[in-house]
């Protein structure tokens, strides 16, 4: 169904706050699921607040501040109080560009927190500061490591982010074959998943949704994508989460800003960034092909044109299940 990007916005407030999310609180997440939307992610925009109301039932009671533990001029240790991540991963954020601003650089790391959504969200927040940024999020153990088809790390998103005199590049990967939230809209509309995605609680391959949430899903990248996923695990655990957190709990999150000038001048380094690009694009294509693309050029793209119609696509199935949650008001 097609539905205005306003009255999405509009959804989603109804929704977050009937699920007890305080006003400003909602209108944060909101924030972060319409841009979801707006990039053609809707596996991570309106539907996810089906799977926050599910996992709100599976552990009821009321989330604790986000406290700070640990802070010195360069880095802070935030524990998330089992607040949903879109709210920690922001205030984290704040600390960071407020620190790397005063000191140069910061690294910031969160814990007991969970669905921290997209980090070019956040990436996108450093760079307009005219800073780099690199951020990793570990998660529940939903991800086989290359060869095994048992779930040893998470879905694991890995982001770096340049500042530029043109557009800003930032890169943003999952490190499976899919993300957790395709699997789980798989299952809400009853559609199959790609061959070669995931694995049954058997360890054979899988294209059952619910077959896949019991088993595990596939690593991104063969055994290169796999380390990758590792190394994230472990920058999660640095964070403060557990080796292996508990489904939809305590999920780590790390973010390292850098100021470009304690090491080289900014506009240079902009103009160099933006100079790079250039000649990435550039790039003469194979026979056949599209232009090449520099990561996030395809996001850009997708949000602008989606801002200008004025309208975003949602299941049907979707927005009758948001009804339930929040109904319209007469």
């Amino acid at each position: 169904m097609r539905i205005t990007i306003d009255a999405a916005r509009g959804v989603a407030k109804r929704c977050l706050q009937a699920l007890a999310f305080s006003a400003d609180d909602a209108h944060a997440i909101t924030i972060h699921l319409i841009d979801c939307e707006l990039r053609g992610l809707g596996f991570a925009g309106l539907a996810r607040i089906l799977s926050i109301a599910d996992r709100l039932r599976m552990r009821p009671g009321a989330p604790q501040p986000i406290r700070l533990l640990k802070e010195s001029p360069v880095s802070a240790r935030l524990d998330g109080g089992d607040q949903i991540g879109y709210l920690v991963a922001e205030r984290a954020t704040d600390i960071a560009i407020r620190k790397a601003r005063d000191s140069g650089i910061a690294i910031v790391g969160a814990s007991n927190t969970w669905y921290t959504g997209m980090l070019s969200y956040y990436a996108e927040r450093v760079v307009a500061e005219e800073m780099v940024a690199l951020i990793f999020s570990n998660c529940s153990p939903w991800v086989a490591p290359e060869g095994g088809t048992e779930a040893r790390f998470g879905t694991n998103p890995a982001c770096a982010a340049f500042p530029s005199s043109e557009e800003p590049v930032i890169w943003d990967i999952g490190t499976s074959n899919i993300i957790h939230a395709e699997v789980v809209l798989a299952q809400r509309l009853g559609q199959a998943l790609p061959a070669g995605a995931a694995f049954g609680p058997d360890g054979a391959p899988t294209v059952a949704p619910q077959a896949a949430l019991a088993g595990a899903l596939s690593a991104w990248g063969g055994h290169r994508g796999s380390g990758l996923g590792l190394v994230v695990q472990m920058l999660g655990m640095l964070a403060g989460s557990p080796m292996m957190p508990a489904e939809l709990q305590d999920f780590g999150f790390l973010m390292i800003v850098v100021r470009p000038d304690i090491l080289t001048d900014t506009a240079a380094f902009k103009r160099e960034v933006a100079a790079y690009a250039d000649a990435v694009r550039t790039t003469r294509p194979v026979a056949g092909g599209p232009p090449v693309r520099m990561p996030f050029d395809r996001s850009r793209a997708d949000r602008a044109q989606c801002l200008e119609r004025g309208w975003i696509e949602v299941p049907d199935t979707t927005l009758a299940a948001l009804d339930t949650i929040g109904p319209p008001t007469s």
